[in-house]
């Protein structure tokens, strides 16, 4: 079976290349990918080659597929899984498998799986650590959407707090807390914001920052302050750019200082914003990862020793997170679409995987499939002009307010360049 792939060689060399994939043992699964989402972590990986966590010493010699945000169906099934899968099944991937320890994962360490290639052989241990899960939808995209939703719910449930006096640790945030987000209205803070005010363990306060004037406003049309009250949350958006105290100005209009502080920026003047805004046993959550390995930034540790303040991070979900998002996206209680304001082909992820942190908006939703310039969800309609592609596309989004969505997904598919 050929296969055409994005793989990287090292730092900034990424290359698409068709090539034959080996026949799949009877411990295999032989896979079609439709669509990936392209994570800041690939540009990264891009970015740090060989010297990343997750790729291989030899990824010169022997390149990796890229790509761990992918929805697929399910082709050929070894013997070995032909009583728990079966070709035609859609799937999605947790890529964060944790062989035997492992930081191997989908997308960055294999030679023959990765989103970002139209088919791949899916490893025996990806089955093993149950991380191949089913997938029943009338779309691709919102598959590929879990595994970074899958995220943000991990990030939730690693904070955590205690009460003074015990040492048990409460897991998850403060219910009916103030909460604060900062730099959080980028894709992953959108995914934040949506499932924090649609779980179960919810803050009555929800404080959301950014310095970018059109970002804030679009994340209020998307989750808006009404739909947050509806669930119990008093939301409100920020622009903290002029601000000279931020953390005085939110902890103001907070009503007190906040139980749960999450980062979405690698920025230490930010750290350091968040760590003067908690309370007593308040937990800073790190969620940004830095592509600098010395990356560092002062905490108060008077406040660690005297108020039980604390921070956690976290790097990925894991499968029950996912297996989370996938249930949250069954039963319409987060909505994906709200994430992606791109679309492109694989020929276009070479590009946008090197210069993803310049390219402003959110999700960049690739069709491994097809031929396609990355694109802008909003430039459909002026693009439709001269292109009856994106004028029938521009029509067909239209009817949800400007979002991605099953129809439109469908469409493309059908009628877009074959790769």
């Amino acid at each position: 079976m050929k296969t055409t792939a994005v793989r990287i060689y090292g730092k900034n060399d990424l290359r698409m290349e068709s090539f034959e994939l080996p026949e799949i043992k009877d411990s295999e699964i032989l896979a079609r990918v439709v669509s990936d989402s392209i994570c800041m972590s690939s540009y990264k990986a891009a970015m740090q080659g060989a010297e990343h966590k997750r790729v291989p010493d030899d990824v010169a010699e022997n390149p990796t597929i890229i790509g761990h945000e992918f929805c697929g169906e399910l082709v050929k099934i070894g013997a070995k899984w032909a009583d728990r899968y079966k070709a035609g099944d859609k799937f999605v991937i947790q890529p964060s498998i944790n062989y035997k320890g492992s930081l191997d994962a989908p997308g960055y360490s294999f030679r023959y799986i990765g989103g970002d290639a139209t088919y791949i052989v899916i490893p025996e241990e990806v089955m093993i650590m149950n991380c191949l899960l089913p997938y029943e939808s009338d779309n691709f995209f919102c598959g590929s959407l879990t595994e970074p939703l899958s995220c943000v719910i991990g990030a939730f449930h690693a904070s955590y707090h205690t009460e003074r006096g015990s040492y048990e640790h409460k897991m998850g945030i403060k219910k009916g807390g103030r909460m604060a987000i900062l730099a959080g209205v980028g894709p992953m803070g959108l995914a934040a914001i949506d499932y924090i005010i649609h779980c179960p363990l919810r803050p009555s306060v929800l404080i959301v920052t950014d310095i970018d004037d059109a970002r804030l406003s679009r994340a209020e049309q998307l989750l808006t302050p009404e739909e947050a009250m509806k669930n119990g949350v008093k939301l409100t958006y920020i622009n903290t750019a002029n601000i000279e105290s931020p953390d005085e100005h939110l902890k103001e209009i907070a009503g007190g200082a906040f139980d749960d502080v999450f980062v979405f920026a690698p920025v230490a003047s930010v750290i350091e914003t968040a760590d003067k805004m908690l309370g007593a046993d308040g937990c800073l959550n790190f969620f940004a990862g830095p592509t600098n390995t010395q990356f560092s930034a002062p905490f108060n540790f008077y406040n660690v020793h005297y108020s039980s303040t604390h921070i956690v991070g976290t790097s990925g979900g894991n499968t029950d997170d996912m297996i989370e998002s996938i249930e949250m996206i069954k039963e319409s209680k987060l909505t994906p679409a709200i994430l992606v304001t791109h679309i492109g082909g694989l020929d276009s992820v070479v590009e946008t995987t090197l210069n993803l942190p310049r390219i402003p908006g959110g999700k960049k939703l690739i069709y491994t499939g097809i031929s396609l310039p990355l694109t802008a969800i909003s430039e459909f309609e002026e693009k439709g002009k001269n292109d009856p592609l994106f004028a029938k596309l521009a029509e067909i989004v239209a009817k949800t307010n400007g979002l991605w969505n099953s129809e439109a997904e469908k469409y493309l598919l059908e009628n877009a360049k074959p790769l």
